[in-house]
């Protein structure tokens, strides 16, 4: 069952009020469900550091672990060094809080690490994993966790072109045979979503941009304007990337799906196609599933350091929707 993230405070509230608190939670959720919040919140519950100072230099006793290799793995020697401070004493009586974001990242070797001192907690410790795909964490980690799903914070924004992607990825679940040439026709009609969305956002910008300078020309100079006019299409920029951003993780909603229904999980982002999903899981494994999330999480971080739009969608598209 999930649960909206006040609800899933308060129950936590009320377990360290009675000192019931487990040694270790997984708090999973989709993107903008509240994971990080919670984590800040129940971590201030047990260590007292101000909820808004949990990830900062001034937190106490509050050790964090996060994807920061190349690989974007979480490593064995990030494990070892956070073992190594949770042995230490906590001062005060403060409780040695451990936090591991997308802990679905764990390289195979740090797993196995954590997996000890998840079996053998040092004292007065607290270890909260995060994730949004707890499915791709080994049973075994998952076991030695107490879980807490978050439900989304709201449904996916129902913008046009994230509807037209999901009816283009219904068309691709019928198709008998992923070949190249259907991943790269699929690549092509992603970027055109795309430049449908960079259009439609440089006509609303431009013509914002025209009623300014319309109306203000001959009350202020030209330099004025000429800043207006960068603002403008650094705001066009920035409304692109996150309209961009919205079609990947409505990718990641369709494989995420995918990947449950392999597993037998019910819960899905977007039940109005479970058919479709279904039929894929039933096609793929789950290591073939994974293989094409871990892609689309390589698309992400691709896209966000600014490679080469077209040639990393080509690429990753042909990984994804190809056999």
């Amino acid at each position: 069952m999930a649960f909206s993230r006040m609800t899933a405070l308060e129950y936590l509230r009320r377990a360290h009020e009675h000192n019931r608190l487990a040694h270790a939670y997984l708090i999973s959720g989709p993107p903008g469900s509240g994971k990080q919040q919670l984590a800040a919140d129940l971590a201030s519950l047990a260590n007292g550091t101000p909820a808004n100072d949990v990830f900062s230099a001034k937190a106490r006793e509050i050790f964090v672990a996060r994807p920061e290799s190349k690989s974007r793995r979480i490593v064995i020697e990030q494990i070892r060094d956070l073992e190594h401070a949770l042995q230490m004493r906590a001062s005060n009586g403060r409780r040695k809080v451990a936090i591991i974001f997308d802990a679905d990242r764990l390289q195979a070797q740090a797993g196995n690490a954590f997996l000890k001192t998840l079996e053998e907690p040092p004292k007065d410790s607290l270890l909260l994993l995060l994730s949004a795909l707890p499915e791709a964490l080994p049973e075994t980690i998952l076991s030695r966790c107490i879980s807490i799903q978050l439900a989304p914070s709201g449904q996916l924004q129902n913008k046009e072109e994230e509807e037209e992607l999901v009816k283009l990825l219904q068309q691709a679940s019928r198709e008998q045979s992923w070949t190249i040439q259907f991943a790269y026709r699929l690549a092509q009609e992603f970027q055109r979503l795309l430049r449908a969305v960079r259009e439609e956002i440089k006509r609303e910008t431009d013509e914002a941009f025209e009623r300014e300078e319309k109306r203000y020309k001959n009350s202020t100079d030209g330099l004025w304007l000429e800043e207006r006019e960068q603002y403008y299409k650094a705001l066009a920029e920035s409304f692109y990337l996150q309209r961009r951003a919205g079609l990947i993780e409505a990718l990641f909603a369709w494989w995420t799906d995918v990947l449950r229904s392999s597993n037998g999980v019910a819960q899905c982002n977007l039940p109005r196609v479970r058919e479709q999903t279904a039929a894929l899981a039933a096609r793929f494994s789950s290591a073939e599933i994974l293989k094409r999330i871990r892609c689309l999480e390589e698309l992400r971080d691709q896209l966000g350091r600014n490679i080469q739009e077209a040639l990393a969608i080509e690429v990753a598209f042909l990984t994804i929707f190809s056999t």
